[in-house]
C-alpha cells in the first residue's frame, strides 16, 4: 500500500508539473507571438499548482525535503528528541485534521450550491478536491513518521539539513571551483 502511495504521489506530481509547464508555455507563445490567449489558462494553472503543492507537501515529508529549524532540538538527548518529534507530529496532525474537516465542510457546501469555476465548466468542488486529498496524504505521512519514530527507525522529521550539505560541499571543494580565495594582488590563472 505504501509503495502504491509513493508511486501515486510521484506520478501525479510529475504529470501536474508537465501539464502546468506546457500550459504556461503555450499561453506565453499564444500571447506574445499571436496576440491571443486561452481564456481558461490562468485558472487551470492556478488549480494545477494547488494540486501540485498539496500533494507535494506529503511527498516532501517522505523525502525529508522540507526545511526545518531543528538546531535546538538536535542538542537534546535522543529520547528527548523523540518526545519533541512526537509532540510536533501530534500538533501537525491536529492541523491536518482541522484543515481536512474545514475542507470537507467547505466542499460539501460548494457541492450543494453547485458553483462552477469561473472560466472552466467544471463544478468548483471537484477542482478543489486537492484540499481533501492533500491533507489526507499529509496526515497519513505524519502517522507514518510517528510510527517510524516510535519504532526507532527515525530520530526526528528528517528535515533537509542545508547547513550540513553546504559544509560537506565546502570540505570536499566543488569540482572546478577554488576552495580558497587567491592572495590579494595576484590574479587567478585561467
Amino acid at each position: 500500500m505504501i509503495k502504491f502511495l509513493h508511486r501515486f504521489e510521484e506520478t501525479v506530481i510529475g504529470l501536474l508539473l508537465v501539464a502546468t509547464t506546457l500550459l504556461v508555455f503555450v499561453e506565453v507563445v499564444l500571447r506574445f507571438f499571436f496576440n491571443e490567449g486561452l481564456l481558461w489558462a490562468q485558472e487551470a494553472t492556478l488549480y494545477l499548482s494547488a494540486w501540485m503543492v498539496l500533494i507535494g507537501a506529503s511527498w516532501g515529508i517522505r523525502e525529508g525535503a522540507h526545511i526545518g529549524v531543528d538546531a535546538l532540538v538536535k542538542t537534546f538527548s535522543p529520547s528527548l528528541q523523540k518526545t519533541v518529534t512526537l509532540i510536533a507530529l501530534a500538533l501537525a496532525m491536529v492541523y491536518c485534521v482541522l484543515f481536512f474537516y474545514g475542507s470537507w465542510v467547505y466542499l460539501s457546501k460548494m457541492k450543494l450550491i453547485a458553483i462552477e469555476m469561473e472560466d472552466i465548466p467544471i463544478e468548483k468542488w471537484k477542482a478543489m478536491l486537492c484540499l481533501l486529498i492533500g491533507f489526507a496524504l499529509l496526515g497519513l505521512r505524519m502517522i507514518t513518521v510517528a510510527i517510524e519514530v516510535i519504532q526507532g527507525k527515525r530520530l526526528g522529521f528528517g528535515f533537509a539539513d542545508e547547513a550540513k550539505e553546504s559544509m560537506h560541499l565546502a570540505e570536499e571543494g566543488v569540482e572546478g571551483m577554488p576552495t580558497s580565495r587567491p592572495a590579494e594582488g595576484k590574479e587567478e590563472s585561467k
